[in-house]
């Protein structure tokens, strides 16, 4: 019984001693990742919080620091998948917001052409030699509808961001854009 208990408490304090561990390099690495950001490092910072990521993807910071980044990379379509993921954990106003804006900026870049759809719906930024600049980017009908409903969605989010922060100082500006989002569907 003694051994019993001895060992249960070793196996105990190991399993304690790695999740400090664990969290600790989580944090180191976090806060690599905001110094590179802070230098305008995206690449460095981005590298930083997925290898935290690989360690803990339960941390709201983290993905919503590798949204951030990914947003100062200008990779949209990234920063909104990650922006999605820290929603899930947590819900925040801010986060709202920083959705809605990557997903209008997304839909922008896919209506100017820079960021397209390949034949297996995944997005894609094209090379210089594809990017014609004398004629305005024809959208695919598969692009048309995406730009629709990161629109929309765009809409709900900037919703959702007033909803939680009723006295939002920048209430002005964002129903502003809601309604610009909103007169594009029509």
């Amino acid at each position: 019984m003694k051994k019993t208990l001895l060992i249960a408490s070793i196996l105990l304090v190991a399993v304690i001693s790695t999740a400090c561990i664990n969290n600790l390099a989580v944090q180191d690495l976090n806060n690599k990742a905001k110094s590179y950001m802070e230098q305008g490092d995206y690449t460095q910072a981005i590298e930083r919080l997925k290898s935290s990521l690989d360690l803990d993807s339960s941390v709201f910071e983290t993905h919503y620091n590798l949204a951030i980044a990914y947003t100062g990379a200008e990779d949209y379509a990234n920063a909104v998948e990650e922006y999605k993921k820290a929603l899930s954990i947590r819900q925040d106003a801010d986060v709202y917001y920083s959705l809605a804006t990557a997903e209008n900026n997304l839909s922008v870049d896919i209506q100017q052409g820079r960021v397209r759809i390949n034949i297996d719906n995944n997005l894609y930024t094209p090379k210089a030699d594809e990017i014609s600049f004398d004629e305005k980017y024809q959208m695919s009908e598969k692009e048309k509808q995406l730009v629709e409903d990161l629109n929309n969605s765009a809409v709900q989010n900037y919703k959702k961001y007033l909803e939680l922060n009723p006295n939002a100082k920048d209430k002005e500006d964002v129903d502003k854009l809601i309604e610009k989002l909103s007169n594009i569907e029509e």
